[in-house]
């Protein structure tokens, strides 16, 4: 019996490519496509018929088309995974609930743990395969000893081993991501070899179920709230303004506030207890020590400080710091320098070298 493997397919020219390649690999490949939401104006059944259909979205009814034309060309089944309330549950509700709490949540890491990696994998093994295949830039390399080692992309500039940081040994081993040692310019040109009709297509920039990047917008349209106004207070608890509700704002925000002070100021605190808002100076957004909750080591020896790098956004360059881990889920980063707007919500990976050791989310103690 040959080898086969699940392709998460999104529609996309990353999935695609990585679809063909295990097939040339010689894996007996299933195209799968997720279908995460549906409009929460809509009805389910008339979701069903119309799917989601949001240009630049990740997972809209032309991206499943698309992975079809994709899966068709290659000659390997295909089928979409109806997840939506499993979507809703796990990702858009926590979403709206960490907003209004104040809290800033990464919901493209959710998607990750929950579905791909979660139901999906589970589905793969429903259909008979031993392997999970997405189109993630990172890569997983099998050690001498039986490791498995989440590893960063050899193209630094499409890295995406910091929404993978949750994943355990045994979930890497039946993982695979053939893109990791490729760039993107050589995705497009191998697209382009086979035929693809996602060799040109742009890349989704915005939060799925977000596509215009109106947060509080999709936040009271998902809970039908209104939320209240409430106050601006310096750090001494002075009021100085008037905000629209904390669901609008997020930890190093200047842009807007829409008020002036004579000077800049930022996004410091969100306290929804009393629903005011904290700013403060640039200078005052700085701090050398992170705390995370829910911590995990992807391979899980037991060391209780280690000398690291870490980052606590997808975008940001990882800093030296050293991993103090507390036990209970809890762990301590301590940056050699001060980091800027750390943001309770956001995850803070850490690496050594090039390798992936584990990371957590960022909570205020």
């Amino acid at each position: 019996m040959g080898k086969k493997a699940l392709i998460a397919m999104s529609g996309g020219v990353d999935s695609s490519v990585a679809a063909k390649l295990m097939q040339e690999e010689g894996y007996d490949c299933i195209g799968c496509n997720m279908r995460l939401y549906f409009n929460c104006g809509e009805d389910i059944q008339a979701a069903d018929r119309a799917y989601v259909n949001t240009p630049k979205s990740c997972c809209s009814a032309e991206d499943a088309k698309d992975a079809k034309k994709v899966a068709e060309a290659m000659g390997i089944p295909f089928f979409i995974y109806d997840l939506s309330l499993e979507f809703r549950r796990c990702v858009i509700d926590k979403f709206t609930d960490c907003y209004e709490k104040g809290i800033t949540p990464n919901p493209c890491i959710d998607c990750n743990r929950y579905m791909k990696f979660g139901r999906l994998a589970e589905r793969a093994k429903n259909e008979g395969c031993d392997t999970i295949v997405t189109g993630h830039y990172a890569r997983v390399v099998r050690t001498e000893e039986g490791n498995y080692l989440l590893k960063k992309a050899l193209d630094a500039s499409k890295d995406q081993s910091y929404v993978l940081y949750f994943l355990n040994r045994e979930q890497l081993s039946a993982l695979r991501l053939p893109l990791g040692e490729l760039t993107k310019s050589r995705v497009r040109e191998l697209a382009a070899k086979y035929g693809f009709v996602t060799a040109d297509k742009r890349e989704s920039q915005d939060i799925c179920f977000v596509p215009d990047g109106d947060y509080a917008g999709v936040i009271r349209q998902y809970t039908g709230k209104e939320y209240e106004p409430g106050n601006f207070v310096d750090l001494s608890g002075k009021v100085i303004g008037t905000h629209k509700g904390i669901i609008n704002y997020t930890i190093g925000q200047r842009k807007g506030l829409n008020i002036a002070f004579g000077k800049p100021m930022y996004v410091y605190g969100i306290i929804p207890q009393t629903n005011e808002v904290v700013l403060a100076d640039d200078r005052d957004l700085y701090s050398d020590t992170v705390y995370v909750r829910d911590f995990s080591l992807i391979n899980e020896e037991r060391r209780d400080e280690i000398r690291c790098s870490a980052k606590i956004r997808y975008r940001q360059k990882e800093q030296p710091a050293t991993l103090i881990i507390k036990g209970e889920g809890n762990a301590v980063i301590r940056f050699d320098e001060p980091q800027r707007a750390v943001t309770p919500g956001q995850a803070a990976v850490v690496y050594e070298g090039d390798t992936v050791l584990g990371g957590g989310i960022i909570t205020l103690r």
